[in-house]
């Protein structure tokens, strides 16, 4: 299963990020714009660092 982050900039002009999988589909998106791209950088690292969070059912 391969994935790939994407940064790219939204129509107000800020960074974003979006996770997807090599079929096309998104698996996840930023939830905001960031006004820089390190900032958007910074966020993608973070999601990455938790990615073997447990899983908790609610």
């Amino acid at each position: 299963m391969a994935m790939t982050f994407e940064l790219y900039k939204d129509k107000a002009g800020e960074h974003r990020w979006r996770l997807k999988h090599s079929n096309g589909n998104i698996l996840a998106a930023s939830s905001e714009g960031y006004s820089s791209k390190a900032a958007a950088l910074k966020c993608i690292e973070n999601v990455k660092a938790s990615a073997d969070s447990p899983v908790t059912e609610v």
